[in-house]
């Protein structure tokens, strides 16, 4: 039985790492890039990285004029994933090119530009079950 498994093992293995061109589910579909501006999201932050961390290793590549780590409100741990806000959009440029997929705090960081925020949607008039107020 135990042999059985090692030798099904590398098989799928070779699935999983195959580079076939006719394997779709290997080539996970394309996420909507966000137009270049001079606010990044960084993602895959530690929770010991501070707002302070952020600035002084971003400002490698240029002005940085806001660096802020969302933080959970009861906890105050990072969630995650910040912000920087640079001066020229040729610095935001440089430090994708630099700093996406790269350590920061031991673990590996994503940068990319940031999408600007929807305005929030309110229902639509027409929609009669849709009440303001009371009945």
């Amino acid at each position: 039985m135990a042999l059985r498994a090692a030798v099904a093992a590398p098989r799928g293995l070779r699935r999983l790492f195959s580079t076939s061109p006719f394997s779709s589910s290997l080539n996970p579909p394309q996420r909507p890039q966000a137009d270049p501006s001079t606010n990044l999201f960084v993602s895959g932050l530690s929770k010991r990285t501070t707002d302070e961390t952020l600035r002084e290793t971003f400002s490698a590549f240029g002005e940085v004029v806001h660096a802020k780590i969302v933080k959970h409100r009861e906890s105050g741990y990072s969630k995650g994933f910040g912000f920087v806000k640079y001066a020229t959009l040729e610095a935001a440029g440089k430090a994708i090119e630099g700093m996406d997929g790269k350590f920061l705090d031991g673990w590996v960081i994503f940068v990319e530009y940031a999408k600007p925020r929807q305005p929030p949607t309110l229902p639509s008039q027409n929609n009669t079950n849709f009440q303001y107020g009371r009945q």
